[in-house]
């Protein structure tokens, strides 16, 4: 008989396919009564993507749990302490995304310094005439501090100098690098573009908050392609109401969906994205496959990829 797997989300449909050949998939999909299922099917793994929240409470119901799996980067919607405490691996995807968040965050911030949204967005109004009022600048010759010198960190920093800026980093662990490092307050004091690339972790939420935003140059532009909780989203709005910092461009929020109403999602100096920087259609397919493959191999008894399986590194973005 073949092992039964709980799978919380959709994902790429050649792994789908992989997955069902393999294991009995059983759908536990948003207004699913998870619990239900798992109590009445001996779940030997849990699948999820972003959304799908695997905490004790839901391991507790499989006591037959073999592996905890996330088919992306990020684990902070698994209790990793507690499946850790369980004795049972949690695997993801390190590294996956790195090129492709890399390259949604130089999109990002091209879209903020040149105000390219905006004058597409005239110019679809028929407006024509606005760039005569237009205002932008350039990468070249800026100073680009990033905020967590990790896998992303790293192509950012590349691509950033392809572009003629200056990079300049802070991490809270020794990095290799052939960029300057600086004391996270420097970073934020010299920068005119700021991206943040740090896991979400009980020690970086509100990493950025009022005072952090106040050291800030008053033209400088914040990018958070990570988590949108690392960025105190209350002081962020006062910040650019007060015009402490020039703007916000993130691909995430700290409550996803967010209400209509959302004051950073409607803000004149924001620029959001539906956090689909690693949706493209390359990097979905390889998260989601080598996460299923990794799976399948700890139910047939082998062992998956080491990188693959959850450490303190694993987070690293």
């Amino acid at each position: 008989m073949k092992k039964r797997v709980l799978l919380l989300e959709t994902i790429d449909d050649e792994a789908d396919r992989l997955l069902r050949n393999s294991v009995s998939v059983i759908e536990a999909f948003e207004g699913s009564d998870t619990v239900a299922l798992a109590q009445s099917s001996d779940i030997r793994a849990i699948i999820t993507r972003g959304k799908g929240i695997v905490n004790k409470y839901l391991m507790d119901y499989c006591p037959q749990l073999e592996v905890v799996a996330r088919c992306g980067v990020g684990l902070d919607n698994i209790d990793v302490a507690e499946a850790s405490r369980k004795k049972i691996p949690v695997v993801n995807a390190p590294g996956s995304n790195s090129d492709t968040i890399a390259e949604h965050t130089l999109t990002l911030m091209l879209m903020s310094i040149r105000n390219a949204w905006k004058s597409v967005e005239r110019v679809k109004a028929g407006d024509w005439a606005w760039r005569r009022s237009y205002q932008g600048d350039e990468l070249r010759g800026k100073i680009l501090g990033i905020l967590g010198m990790g896998n992303i960190g790293k192509r950012v920093a590349g691509l950033a100098s392809a572009f003629g800026m200056h990079v300049i980093y802070w991490d809270k662990f020794p990095v290799k690098s052939d960029y300057d490092a600086f004391d996270f307050d420097d970073v934020l004091k010299r920068s005119d573009i700021i991206t943040v690339h740090v896991p979400l972790l009980s020690d970086t939420q509100n990493l950025i908050g009022a005072r952090d935003l106040s050291l800030m140059q008053p033209h400088a532009v914040l990018i958070n392609a990570a988590r949108g909780a690392i960025v105190d989203e209350k002081a962020l709005i006062h910040a650019l109401d007060e015009e402490k910092i020039a703007g916000y461009a993130a691909d995430v929020l700290a409550v996803e969906p967010p209400p209509s109403d959302h004051p950073l999602v409607n803000h004149p100096k924001t620029l959001i994205t539906p956090h689909s920087g690693s949706l493209t259609k390359t990097t979905y397919r390889e998260m989601c496959l080598s996460t299923v493959e990794n799976v399948i191999a700890i139910l047939n008894g082998g062992k998956a990829e080491p990188h693959s399986v959850f450490n303190r590194a694993s987070l690293t973005v």
